[in-house]
């Protein structure tokens, strides 16, 4: 018993676990065993976010106040007038240490068309990859991330993320800034990540930074537009660059090659960062092993259940996402206030996770189960952000509204993963649903109603028509609608035979001339697939 406890207790609490394949690399971080982030990439697929590029202006949209750039893509990238100069005020970010208010420089559409007639080239970077019909978001203001700091071309910008709140460990980096060998036209921040990190690594991430910025002004000078000039790093190399912190205890990853290299990177970090890395050669893949495949399948259903017996229902559409909490099962000890309490506290904490782990952008509403207390509506508010605060995607959360909905915003840079990893069904084409029985039998017999009036017009003695559905609908037309096909046979002198197609899809039917055979009505595809 004392060995299991061992163990237990030695056992590492948060683990990065890294599946790599030749057409898709997956990367979960599993916090106590349950996964908290996850991130998928196609090796295939150009990566785009982050990437810098020698684009060609196509035209100038003095409307929507926006060019729009041939970066060789199949659409043209989307930049905003006042993404197009470089601007300290513009590139104020929420980790960076300056506090004053972000505030975008009036550009006049003359200006633009000046310096940036169509033709002209210009270098921008992908900050928004493609979305639904929409082309890529592209600025001029070019940042490169290093392991510990964002080097910010153009800029004189030096400042420390706001994450690290430590006051004497920020005076700290500052004078490590101030003694970092840099141009006047380049700025610096430091990353989370930073804290407590010697002089000695900050001196050799900038020194391989320098290095990515020679190697991309060589690209910028010699490659004809459009051109990449810069690729992000793989997921491999990203992960020990923006995930391998000190709060990580093991690195499993079972490709040996990636395996290699991502020991080669972790050690020009530290020592401690290379040896907490393993290779994992179990006979399950590795993300059965650690049971995160189970925990994604639950994660990527419609309906997520919470422990408390309280569910979560997500609906994405174009505009927003929609995210319903529901009591489900849950009755609480206390009274009925505190139990809405109970699992709207925990709903937030999920949704939080969900977001992270669906990669969900752009507006979101969060519709919570109703609470009269104020001050319950703030305690859920205050609970909701200090869940986001474990985001990296800038997010922006506003009070609960008088009909208990929490509206928010999440950094929206990639599809969601749902987006990514799911197609729209070819049955239902995406909506969920298809035509009821009922509606598809007024269908018919509407259609043939009008057929049967328009043949008896042209001087027919006698109708007679073949009508061929889908199983489904046919036993409806046989029991529940036979009497109201009886009275329309009656009606118009008419003869109607029916016959069903396996694998006809349930809203498809059509209606031939049952002598010649000839189509007189068709809807839908004449058979599923």
């Amino acid at each position: 018993m004392a060995l299991f406890g061992w163990l237990k207790k030695g056992a590492p609490k948060r683990e990065i676990v890294v599946n790599v394949e030749k057409l898709e690399t997956r990367v979960a971080v599993v916090e106590n065993g349950r996964v908290e982030e996850f991130q998928v990439e196609h090796p295939t697929e150009e990566r785009l976010v982050g990437s810098i590029f020698k684009g060609r202006i196509q035209n100038l949209e003095h409307d929507l106040q926006a060019a729009f750039v041939d970066i060789g893509l199949k659409k043209n990238a989307f930049l905003h007038y006042w993404d197009m100069l470089p601007d300290d005020d513009s590139r104020l970010d929420e980790d960076d240490d300056n506090t004053r208010p972000s505030r975008r420089r009036r550009v006049s559409n003359d200006m633009i068309a000046k310096r940036f007639p169509p033709g002209s080239e210009i270098v921008v970077q992908v900050t928004k990859g493609p979305i639904s019909t929409k082309g890529p978001r592209v600025t001029a203001n070019l940042s490169l991330p290093g392991r510990y700091l964002v080097m910010m071309p153009g800029t004189r910008l030096r400042g420390v993320s706001r994450k690290i709140g430590d006051a004497k460990e920020r005076q700290r980096l500052k004078k490590i800034l101030d003694r970092l060998p840099l141009p006047d036209d380049a700025g610096l921040i430091v990353r989370t990540v930073g804290s407590g990190a010697n002089k000695r690594a900050f001196v050799r991430d900038l020194r391989n930074l320098w290095e990515s910025w020679n190697e991309l002004q060589g690209n910028i000078k010699n490659l004809k537009p459009p051109a990449c000039v810069y690729q992000e790093p793989d997921l491999v190399e990203r992960v020990v660059r923006d995930w391998l912190t000190e709060e990580i205890d093991r690195v499993t990853i079972d490709d040996a090659e990636a395996y290699n290299r991502i020991r080669s990177v972790a050690g020009r970090i530290s020592r401690r960062a290379k040896n907490i890395i393993h290779r994992y050669e179990g006979q399950l893949s590795i993300f059965e092993h650690h049971g995160v495949e189970r925990q994604l399948e639950d994660a990527f259903r419609r309906k997520v259940n919470l422990k408390s017996g309280g569910y979560l229902i997500f609906d994405e559409t174009e505009a927003l996402i929609a995210i319903d909490v529901n009591t489900g099962r849950h009755r609480g000890k206390g009274s009925q206030e505190e139990a809405i309490l109970e699992v709207n506290l925990e709903a937030v904490e999920e949704v939080a996770r969900q977001l992270r782990l669906r990669n969900i952008g752009g507006l979101v509403v969060v519709d919570l189960i109703d609470m009269k207390s104020r001050k319950h509506q703030n305690t859920v508010h205050k609970a909701m952000k200090q869940a986001l605060k474990r985001d990296r995607s800038r997010t922006n959360v506003l009070p609960i509204s008088e009909l208990g909905l929490m509206e928010m915003t999440r950094q929206r840079q990639e599809e969601s993963l749902l987006s990514q990893m799911y197609a729209d069904c070819p049955y239902c084409r995406g909506h969920g649903l298809i035509k009821s029985p009922l509606a598809l039998s007024v269908d018919i017999q509407r259609q043939l109603a009008a057929i049967m009036r328009k043949v008896r017009q042209e001087g027919s003695d006698m109708v007679e028509l073949q009508i061929i559905v889908a199983p489904c609908v046919l036993d409806r037309l046989r029991t529940e609608d036979e009497a109201f096909l009886v009275e329309l046979q009656r009606r118009y002198t008419g003869r109607l035979t029916f016959k069903s197609e396996l694998h006809r899809h349930p809203e498809s039917f059509c209606i031939a001339d049952g002598q010649s055979g000839k189509i007189l009505y068709s809807v839908g595809d004449q058979a599923a697939h």
